[in-house]
């Protein structure tokens, strides 16, 4: 019988096959491949029905660099190489992509770099609405210290949100002008002209936790914006397909823009961009930001699409408030699983503890500041709950700073879905977040005196 191989181009020449159809091993059956370009990192995740076996390794000695990954059991098929080959231009680190067969039994997988990296390459079983994922995380091999720069004043315009839209351009928001919307004509003070004589009269009295800040920072109220879910975790999804992810994104931008407008305030977001970010990494940026505050904002969903309404939440480290709650705290507690967290790097340091001595502190301030947002949010929307509620979050454990998380509304209520994805509406919840986080600044400026 005619032997039908022969070598074609690979990782650093000639490395792969082609192989006659009988020849090949049939395995694993694709379901499909997603790519997350972002300045933090590039993930690439091979969705598939079985599990695999895989091994990577780089070819330094070429030009470009390339990172090559032999998988074991995956079967080939000209819609893989399709979707692997449809590498984003703008990507920071992959230049180009490819998939051949390298033995019957295993393909190849060939990623062109723009640079060097430091790859992490995991599987992920079954989770959630996902089969088994291969997962390869593209880190630069000399990462851009981003909180640090931010805390450092080199980028004093960033993040901008999208410009307003006119009124041809969105009827909706034509239509909601009229409600809720800040007189521009009144002033807004800055934090730094609030008297310090309201601290009593605030949840939150007592001592704040010890924290140093750099030099350019210094008197500036740090707020940490954390749009929630993001990349492989795309959160609630509405009716008409909208994902939560990407409206909290928006509403996070905007609201980063208006806090960085303040002169006594500055906010570094936890993602700026459609990319996976873990409960431990936010936690983390928290920490190395020293920041006053943390806000995480959400978009619901429930299983009635009656369910309606915004909502406030704090920590509790006691139970949950209500059912509800805590049903909500153990559904945003699956991020990591949903998104894909590599197990085996998860930094051990960063854990859900709150010291003993600022944890009373720390959640009472959260209610104040959780009740301020709240009156605020009334201007914009209705609310589902009235009182500030309670859960075992943990994006809002580990800082040992005040923190809440923001259900802006209801993503599986058609109305609000339609609100939650309109700019003029999104722009009116960064506002309001933004006007119940200077209330609550006046009425108990603690923050700024340790």
């Amino acid at each position: 019988m005619l032997d039908r191989r022969r070598l074609v181009l690979g990782a650093s020449g000639t490395l792969l096959l082609t192989l006659a159809p009988w020849q090949i091993a049939r395995g694993a059956r694709m379901i499909e491949v997603r790519m997350w370009p972002a300045e933090e990192y590039t993930r690439v995740t091979l969705e598939y029905d079985t599990p695999l076996n895989f091994k990577y390794f780089f070819v330094r000695s070429s030009h470009p660099l390339r990172l090559v990954v032999d998988i074991k059991g995956l079967e080939l098929t000209p819609a893989l190489q399709k979707q692997i080959a449809a590498v984003k231009a703008e990507d920071p680190y992959i230049a180009a992509m490819r998939i051949g067969q390298y033995q019957p039994d295993t393909v190849r997988l060939v990623m062109d770099l723009k640079t060097d990296v430091r790859p992490e390459v995991f599987q992920l079983k079954p989770y959630a609405n996902y089969k088994y994922r291969l997962v390869f995380d593209i880190y630069p091999a000399h990462p851009v210290d981003e909180v640090g720069r931010l805390l450092e004043g080199a980028d004093e315009k960033e993040p901008e949100a999208a410009p307003m839209p006119n009124e041809k351009d969105d009827p909706l928001g034509s239509m909601l002008a009229g409600l809720g919307r800040s007189d521009k004509s009144e002033k807004q003070p800055s934090v730094k002209s609030e008297p310090p004589a309201a601290a009593s009269k605030s949840p939150g009295k007592g001592k704040p936790p010890v924290r140093s800040s750099s030099k350019k920072n210094d008197g500036k109220l740090i707020v940490v914006v954390d749009p929630g879910h993001g990349g492989e975790d795309p959160g609630a999804i509405g009716r008409r397909k909208n994902q939560e992810k990407t409206v909290v994104l928006e509403i996070g931008r905007r609201l980063a823009a208006l806090i960085n407008a303040e002169p006594g305030m500055r906010a570094i977001m936890t993602r700026k961009s459609d990319h996976f970010v873990s409960l431990g990494a936010r936690v983390n940026i928290a920490r190395r930001a020293k920041a006053h505050l943390l806000v995480s904002i959400h978009a619901d969903a429930w299983i009635k699409s009656s369910a309606r309404g915004s909502s406030v939440f704090a920590l509790s480290e006691k139970g949950a408030t209500s059912a509800t709650a805590k049903w909500l705290a153990q559904n945003q507690n699956q991020s990591d699983l949903i998104g894909g967290v590599n197990i085996a790097t998860v930094d051990k340091q960063v854990q859900p503890i709150i010291a003993d001595m600022t944890k009373n502190w720390t959640i009472s301030y959260s209610l104040g500041l959780g009740a301020a947002v709240l009156r605020e949010m009334k201007t914009v929307n209705r609310l589902h709950k009235n009182q500030v509620e309670q859960a075992g979050f943990a994006v809002l454990k580990g800082q040992g700073i005040p923190s809440i998380l923001v259900e802006t509304a209801f993503i599986s209520n058609p109305e609000e879905e339609k609100l939650l994805v309109n700019r003029r509406h999104q722009q009116k919840i960064a506002e309001a977040i933004l006007k119940g986080i200077k209330k609550q600044f006046a009425a108990n400026p603690t923050l700024l005196q340790s």
